[in-house]
């Protein structure tokens, strides 16, 4: 192209010239952007000269060691270089609890940074670093190896700092104490007197971003700190920290410690601006935080001869299918390859989707996701075939088979960790094992339910919030008819089913419930006409027409959703009912992104206002259970469920008293509702 006019960016050949690059806004878009490669070489650059920068800046940049002063302007935050102290004796030791004590009654806060290795079930605590932002920081090393003369053993670690770490007169910041409390929970130490807690503020502060302490440090102070993998190692070759000096540990540990206290400091003052997130912080997530300690303390009783069961009989179902599968292509192959399935179904047998062959995937291979094969399945029944052969295949994998393997030796219970800072919508979920995914829509997903058991002369007790997001959803709208059928108990998808195509009550069908089910729950996650087509395999224009007459009826759900896409597109965020900030970058996207976006804003506000109920649950049945010293306990919280395992003596009381808790716990425009069920498993119970 040689005539296109360029006037108006180039005046001259001159204007074409390589120039130096501007370093502040490059400096600026990496930070915004994360690009700590690119920030590197910056420095890099800068230190060897072909970029000119400020030569104050420079300086810092170059200096070595603990150097936090850098774009400390930039934040507000003062930082000093600080001392580091490694204890070798009790003596020390003692010396260093009296030093904490001391501090702490002048009304200063330390600030703890716990090293610990995990293994058969078990946390080894090999260090644990203490600090103020005054520049004083100390570690203590602990060993279990009586031939390493540095450090003090764990029994001297209890005796010396149990009292002060157990005494809730005794107020402590730190990073993540529910991981904390579970390391002295296994030397006999009760973790008390958390005040504060870095990982939980910035998760009320920026909930979509990742909370690292790395991260944090670094986009908050400009410090970068010596990430875990530089001192251990990654993949097989991964060291603990038993294994590594302990000058590299201690230094290691110091540096968070000292960060840690600084933006604990920094993350209380922004939090503190904000009622409602200081409500947030303070009565809801520091409370679940001890709540869900106790939960993964308590752990889970599991059948595991009842799981071997399981396993056979699903093994010979697969199998099953596996056969069948070959019956239909004619030929040997494994179902379980999506390699050999695509060549199968687009090659051997020719299947279309829309007149063509699936996509091929990067690998070259056809797509046979669970999205191509759900479209295809209602036609073909190959593709069918191979949804249930993965259905059940990843059952066996996920849960039969691997839940035994996770039972701890020690009290024959499996301990699943709670993550608390993971959802931007505050929503739990739960890691090693992942009891939150289980399907309950198979009855093969169901029976695994089944293997989760009460012990002798006990019950398992489940309370689960009746339609929860719809109930939010008629707070949050003011919609007259809808809150007018909650109120009245009646059942909200038969009342929305009379209001779409206009019939009495009891005249309403079961398949006429059953669209309005689909409208009421689609709506709510931004269900499109094209969406509630496909999912009732209906006509669009028939889907357009039931949103249309949807919205008529309930015109305060509709402006509602407006109103919050508005919102959002504006402000880049939304609130729960309780306050909860929940920011969506997306929003700034363009195309699917951002409608996706707008989708997840219009719903995010019931998600989140549930997710602040189930955890004000817990707290509230928690506190419960403690006043009344009952030996019934919660083991279990999955989305809007609580799980206990209760003494058969306790059964009545808690059965009446679980759902009168949940219901109060907030009040809202429409009733809240828990339904209790009691059995001999967990799925007995519902």
């Amino acid at each position: 192209k040689q005539d296109a006019d360029i006037s108006s960016q180039v005046n001259s050949l001159e204007d074409l010239k390589i120039k130096d690059p501007d370093v502040a806004a490059l400096k600026e878009l990496y930070e915004r952007l994360e690009f700590r490669a690119f920030l590197k070489d910056l420095k890099d650059e800068s230190k060897s000269g072909p970029i000119k920068t400020d030569s104050k800046k420079s300086e810092e940049d170059a200096s070595d060691g603990l150097d936090l002063f850098s774009n400390s302007e930039e934040k507000e935050v003062q930082l000093a270089e600080f001392s580091q102290q490694t204890i070798e004796s009790p003596d020390e030791a003692k010396h260093l609890v009296e030093e904490i004590c001391s501090q702490s009654k002048e009304g200063k806060l330390p600030f703890l940074f716990v090293l610990a290795d995990f293994k058969d079930f078990t946390y080894t605590l090999r260090g644990i670093a203490v600090g103020w932002n005054t520049g004083k920081n100390w570690f203590v090393p602990v060993s279990t190896n009586w031939v390493d003369p540095q450090g003090i053993t764990p029994e001297e670690f209890t005796q010396i700092f149990g009292s002060w770490l157990s005494d809730p007169a005794f107020e402590k910041s730190c990073y993540d104490a529910k991981y904390i409390a579970h390391v002295l929970a296994d030397i006999g130490i009760e973790f008390n007197g958390i005040k504060e807690d870095v990982l939980l503020q910035n998760y009320v502060l920026e909930a979509h971003r990742t909370h690292y302490i790395e991260k944090l440090s670094y986009n908050w102070l400009k410090f970068e700190l010596q990430a875990e993998e530089v001192l251990l190692g990654k993949g097989v070759k991964k060291k603990t920290f038993s294994e590594v000096d302990i000058l590299s540990c201690a230094k290691f540990a110091m540096e968070r410690s000292y960060v840690g206290a600084h933006l604990s400091d920094l993350f209380c003052g922004l939090i503190e601006k904000d009622p409602n997130l200081q409500k947030i912080y303070r009565e809801i997530e520091m409370p679940t935080s001890r709540v869900l300690f106790r939960m993964e303390q308590n752990g889970v009783l599991i059948d595991k001869q009842l799981l071997a069961k399981q396993t056979a009989e699903l093994q010979a179902k697969a199998s099953e299918l596996s056969k069948k599968a070959e019956t239909i292509a004619g030929e040997k192959f494994n179902l379980a390859s999506p390699k050999q399935l695509g060549e199968i179904l687009f090659e051997k047998l020719g299947v279309l989707i829309n007149g063509k062959p699936s996509k091929k995937t990067a690998s070259g291979n056809y797509s046979t996701s669970e999205e191509v094969l759900s479209e295809l399945a209602l036609d073909y029944p190959l593709a069918k075939i191979a949804l249930e052969y993965r259905a059940l295949t990843k059952l066996i994998s996920t849960y039969t088979e691997k839940l035994p393997t996770q039972i701890s030796p020690r009290d024959g219970r499996v301990h699943t960790t709670f993550e608390q800072a993971v959802a931007v919508t505050g929503r739990l979920s739960s890691t090693n094992p992942n009891l939150q995914n289980i399907p309950v829509r198979t009855p093969e997903g169901r029976r695994v339910r089944e293997a989760f058991i009460a012990g002798p002369g006990k019950k398992i007790i489940s309370a689960d919030y009746s339609q929860i997001e719809l109930r939010i959803m008629a707070h949050l709208s003011g919609d007259k008819g809808f809150t007018e059928a909650f109120k009245k108990n009646q059942d909200i998808h038969r009342a929305t089913a009379a209001e779409v195509f206009s019939e009495p009550l009891e005249a309403v069908t079961p398949d006429q419930r059953r669209i309005a089910k689909v409208i009421n729950f689609g709506l709510i996650y931004g269900m499109s006409a094209f969406g509630l087509a496909k999912n009732l395999n209906i006509d669009r224009h028939d889907a357009k027409n039931y949103i249309a007459r949807y919205f008529q009826r309930y015109p305060g759900v509709s402006k509602y959703m407006e109103d919050t896409r508005q919102h959002a597109l504006e402000k880049g965020y939304i609130q729960t009912v309780f306050g909860r900030r929940l920011e969506i970058p997306e929003l700034q996207a363009s195309g699917a992104r951002k409608a996706a976006a707008e989708r997840a804003a219009i719903n995010a506000p019931m998600q989140g206002t549930a997710a602040d109920l189930i955890k004000m649950a817990m707290i509230a049945v928690q506190d419960w259970l403690q006043e009344e010293n009952l030996e019934s306990k919660l083991i279990l919280q999955v989305h809007d469920e609580l799980i206990l395992e209760v003494p058969d003596k306790e059964v009545e009381v808690v059965k009446k008293r679980l759902p009168e808790i949940m219901s109060s716990v907030a009040e809202l425009h429409v009733p809240l509702i828990a339904e209790v069920g009691v059995g001999e498993n967990w799925e007995a119970a519902h």
